[in-house]
């Protein structure tokens, strides 16, 4: 049962509705850790325009998706993982990718430079270092695509902790998360 209020249909004022109505006409549902961010529709917005503005950067889907998966699992997030692993599945990820995402690379070459990058920059709290920069680099990444890397680790951070401190109910086939090694 989730520690923070989730909004629904027949709670939301006014505000809140036409922001589930734009939601909802955009993906189709109206996930929970969305309904608890409707508590505050300022935040919502905020991270509806941030998730907006993000997506269309240049790193394509699946490797923001591999990204996702990647912190959510660093980050012990279920509600995330099971999130992104259908969202991964949707955006043509295989489960074995999306499992070697989990653990931290891909099995694609330079979407693994991207992955190891945003788990360098959340264990280090963004104190990477210059190897770390090259490495990433050196798969082929410009510094704007480096930097849509580090937005992309701050928006799954800020879901992370959100379902994380929420506890909102998981509103998609559930995953477990891997237990450490």
């Amino acid at each position: 049962m989730a520690r923070i209020n989730v909004v629904t249909n027949e709670t939301a004022n006014t505000e809140q509705k036409a922001l589930f109505d734009a939601i909802q006409s955009q993906l189709g549902i109206v996930p929970n850790f969305l309904k608890v961010f409707a508590n505050s529709p300022e935040a919502l917005k905020a991270f509806l325009g941030l998730h907006g503005i993000a997506n269309g950067g240049s790193l394509d889907l699946q490797t923001r998706e591999r990204i996702a998966l990647a912190l959510a699992q660093q980050n012990a997030c279920q509600y995330c993982v099971s999130a992104h692993t259908a969202i991964g599945r949707n955006a043509g990820l295989t489960g074995a990718e999306m499992e070697a995402n989990r653990a931290g690379t891909s099995q694609d070459v330079k979407a693994a430079a991207a992955v190891k990058f945003a788990r360098a920059l959340v264990e280090h709290k963004g104190d990477v270092t210059t190897a770390e920069l090259d490495d990433v680099r050196s798969a082929g990444y410009g510094d704007a695509e480096i930097v849509e890397i580090i937005t992309h680790v701050g928006m799954n951070i800020l879901t992370n902790i959100l379902g994380k401190a929420s506890r909102v109910d998981i509103d998609f086939p559930k995953v477990d998360l891997n237990l450490a090694a």
